[in-house]
């Protein structure tokens, strides 16, 4: 198994609007794209809150393959649709990690 991780500082001028868009919107569109078995969404702690909170999600396949096929076929619309929505009020990094244990 893979996991897709997100990490994700969120600008407080946005927090309010993007996390239930994040949560009923985004997530179900990357579901929905049969790639990933489920998700995760975390909060991270003891962060710098200044410009606002981070949060963590991952998104679980089962193999490198759909992984592979999600980022070719479906990332870059749905990076696409973020970028219009929210414009430079977040900053995202993405990491792959395999599940070892």
């Amino acid at each position: 198994m893979v996991v897709y991780n997100i990490t994700i500082q969120v600008n407080w001028s946005i927090h309010d609007k993007w996390l239930p868009w994040m949560q009923t919107i985004h997530i179900p569109e990357v579901l929905s794209t049969g790639k990933f078995s489920h998700h995760s969404m975390l909060k991270l702690l003891d962060m710098d809150e200044t410009e606002g909170p981070t949060y963590a999600v991952q998104f679980f396949a089962t193999d490198r393959r759909n992984y592979e096929d999600y980022i070719t076929q479906h990332a870059p619309l749905l990076r696409q649709k973020t970028q219009s929505l929210w414009n430079d009020q977040f900053h995202a990094f993405r990491t792959l990690m395999e599940v070892v244990n």
